[in-house]
């Protein structure tokens, strides 16, 4: 069976620097921070009192009140991404077939607000009997993003949702990309989104030590591949991306920004949160997706790495890269866009591959901000090329970009210019 080509034909984003993608890329290839003190909840007597929270989002900008109140948080930005994406595809939804028009997106965490809100009331109130929101459960579970996103536009063709902690969007893509080119679809909406800024997941994360405590500085905590980081620092947002089979696309004459050429997956199986130390699982999630695309090492120029500037988890995704890419290592551009969105949890693939596909299609890549001089960790080579602080332009044909999720999950993404 010939496999079909897949490419992506719209974008959306809502970010902590940028509630579009024209403004979410202006403002990474500009070095932008997204972090701030928190204002979801009072976080005073919290250890992190800041996260990379989306700024002036009022979402019946995008959703219609009496439905937005039926909606957690992390579905109203899944809507407005969707919403961006589909728009800026061009499809004509009243003249597509829509049986064969798939949404798979994920969330990592799903309605965490909701759920905080609900039993925090029935614990308040609890000797009144319990007292529930009808749209309690709907709001909550991290499948309603989907969902609502099928609802919104009519489409019957597969619809779920992913769950894979930090690499949930990433493998979202993955699977589109995979029925797609087996002919399951025409086109499906896929990525993910996340809105976990809130006293439980703030606190959980402290509870671990998994989180930066500069709160006297938390424009610049998310320092991946310094030697002074001490954790990531949460942020929230969506991303979302049309994938639609090739023919399908040329056929409607639509604007084509990339190409998805191959995706990879693997489990470290090793530890409940942390990477293994040698990058095994890393290693080999990027072997596989090279593979997947008929790729070698040599093919890539840049990688948009899951970067979350954890102490043990850089030093692992440094070691991978440089078993995997050998000499060509050092000729890459590396980033993460993570020093300036946060980490956007079952979100971020999503985002981060929106910034791959951006920088093959303008030629830039994003920096990776906060490195000042010495500031350098004894178990890194810095003669690679992090991309520290300033964005540089190159011709980016290929991109590969990792997302990593507790539990050992890996997911690995490539994108290539498109040509006929």
């Amino acid at each position: 069976m010939e496999l079909k080509r897949v490419v992506v034909t719209g974008l959306g984003a809502i970010t902590p620097i940028g509630n579009n993608v024209q403004d979410f890329w202006t403002n990474l290839v500009n070095g932008v921070s997204g972090a701030g003190p928190i204002t979801h909840f009072d976080a005073s007597l919290f250890k992190t009192q800041f996260a990379c929270e989306v700024k002036n989002f009022n979402p019946t900008d995008f959703i219609d009140r009496k439905e937005a109140r039926k909606m957690d948080l992390y579905t109203q930005y899944a809507i407005t991404v969707a919403k961006e994406a589909v728009s800026d595809s061009g499809l004509d939804v009243e003249h597509e077939d829509l049986n064969r028009i798939g949404v798979i997106f994920g969330a990592g965490i799903g309605g965490i607000r909701t759920f905080e809100e609900e039993a925090g009331g029935y614990a308040l109130h609890k000797d009144l009997g319990p007292k529930f929101n009808p749209f309690f459960i709907p709001k909550m579970i991290s499948d309603i993003a989907a969902g609502q996103i099928s609802i919104l536009y009519g489409f019957h063709g597969p619809n779920y949702a992913t769950c894979s902690a930090c690499a949930t969007s990433t493998n979202a893509i993955a699977d589109a990309f995979n029925l797609i080119r087996l002919g399951k679809a025409n086109a499906i909406v896929t990525g993910g989104s996340e809105a976990a800024i809130a006293a439980c997941g703030v606190g959980g994360f402290n509870a671990m030590h998994a989180l930066s405590t500069r709160n006297d500085s938390p424009e610049t905590a998310s320092r991946p591949f310094s030697a002074s980081r001490d954790g990531f620092v949460m942020g929230e947002g969506g991303g979302c991306l049309v994938l639609e089979e090739l023919e399908h696309a040329k056929a409607r004459g639509a604007k084509i920004y990339a190409e998805l050429a191959g995706v990879g997956m693997s489990a470290d199986a090793y530890h409940l949160t942390a990477s293994h130390p040698e990058g095994l699982g890393a290693k080999l999630v990027m072997k596989n997706a090279l593979e997947d695309a008929g790729m070698q090492p040599e093919d890539v120029d840049y990688i948009n790495v899951h970067g979350t500037s954890t102490p043990v988890g850089d030093i692992s995704e440094v070691k991978a890269i440089q078993e995997v890419f050998g000499k060509h290592a050092y000729e890459l551009n590396i980033s993460s866009t993570k020093s300036m969105t946060g980490h956007l949890l079952g979100a971020a693939g999503a985002v981060e591959a929106i910034a791959s596909i951006l920088a093959i299609r303008n030629g830039v890549v994003p920096p990776t901000i906060n490195h000042v001089e010495g500031d350098n960790d004894e178990n890194i080579d810095y003669d690679l090329n992090f991309t520290f602080n300033q964005a540089q332009e190159r011709k980016v044909n290929v991109a590969l970009s990792n997302t990593f999720g507790f539990g050992g999950h890996n997911a690995c993404v490539i994108f290539k210019a498109y040509t006929e």
